[in-house]
């Protein structure tokens, strides 16, 4: 079942930029963008000053004179292999807080689209987005963080360094669709309901979050389509997966 909410998260893909034309969208992701090319700049630079300085320290872990010349190579492969994980999940985390309120209207216009405007669900104002777009990435960022580093610490050992590629992967990808499909939630979800729901549609928010990584690895036209494709695709899908869940509690709706 996982497997077919994964490539339903990746299908929602498919008319995004058809979407994005036909509500005219684009102007809503000058600032994102501005925001996305600004905190990837930032933390690229981050990452190419302290890569060399988090070896040296991985290297003063090796006490022993035997195999110190080796590990001294493989600690600055580690140091550099964490500061790019760690960026990645910092880049994503910020850009989803930051562009919540943005992101959100987004969202609205896009269920606007597909409801019609006598759908009525409930309406934030920009510092209420602003602050759950915090919380939200704020939660994910530190869960993320202790379950990509024993992770990505077993990557170092023999066969399972493979597998757990895989692993660090998917959860970055449930992640970053995690961050996609709340700015839709917020309108319909508390915020402890909005977390069940993207429990119990996980594979939905990974299939989003794959393709969410695939784009960033499109050197700097990633960083700019990332978010107007993701976010897009993300409302589209979680919009479909609200009809057919109702194992989780909506917030009132009001009447028409």
């Amino acid at each position: 079942m996982i497997v077919v909410n994964i490539l339903k998260g990746i299908a929602a893909y498919k008319g995004s930029f058809q979407l994005i034309r036909k509500l005219k969208l684009w102007k809503y992701f000058a600032i994102p963008i501005g925001i996305s090319l600004l905190t990837a700049t930032t933390i690229g630079l981050l990452a190419w000053n302290l890569g060399d300085d988090l070896g040296v320290f991985i290297q003063k872990i090796w006490v022993w004179e035997w195999g110190a010349q080796g590990f001294q190579k493989v600690s600055h492969v580690m140091g550099g292999l964490i500061i790019l994980v760690l960026g990645l999940i910092l880049y994503r985390h910020i850009i989803m807080a930051l562009s919540a309120p943005f992101m959100g209207v987004v969202s609205e216009k896009i269920e606007k689209h597909h409801y019609g405007e006598h759908h009525f669900h409930e309406e934030s104002g920009f510092f209420q987005l602003l602050v759950r777009g915090i919380r939200i990435n704020v939660r994910n960022l530190v869960l993320e963080i202790l379950i990509t580093i024993p992770i990505f610490i077993i990557g170092f050992i023999p066969v399972i360094g493979i597998v757990s590629s895989v692993l660090v992967i998917l959860v970055q990808s449930y992640y970053a669709g995690f961050g996609n499909m709340d700015y839709t939630l917020e309108r319909h979800y508390t915020y402890s309901n909005s977390i069940k729901f993207v429990r119990n549609n996980r594979g939905v928010a990974i299939g989003n979050g794959l393709i969410f990584m695939a784009i960033l690895m499109i050197p700097v036209i990633g960083i700019i389509l990332v978010l107007p494709f993701s976010v897009t695709a993300a409302s589209v899908a979680t919009l479909k997966r609200m009809e057919r869940d109702e194992t989780v509690n909506r917030l009132p709706q009001k009447v028409a």
